[in-house]
């Protein structure tokens, strides 16, 4: 079998980690928690050499035909 880097694959999109203060403005922003946020488990695929912990949070940005791109964010959760 093939060593591949999935996130160099066409359909994965770009992730990135957040540092703390990006984070705070984040929460601050749409005044939510962490907690509030959608989880990604820690064993993902798609954040492996990120060095992602439980509790960081992951940048997610899509490519999109109809809105150019679209964000998203996950906290990092055991898994």
């Amino acid at each position: 079998m093939k060593d591949t880097d999935i996130k160099k694959h066409l359909l994965v999109p770009e992730h990135s980690k957040l540092n703390k203060t990006e984070i705070k403005e984040l929460l601050d922003k749409y005044d939510i928690t962490v907690n509030e946020l959608p989880k990604i488990p820690a064993s993902d695929a798609a954040i492996q050499g990120l060095n992602a912990s439980p509790g960081d949070v992951i940048k997610i940005i899509r490519n999109s035909p109809t809105a150019g791109k679209s964000i998203y964010y996950r906290v990092v959760i055991n898994g």
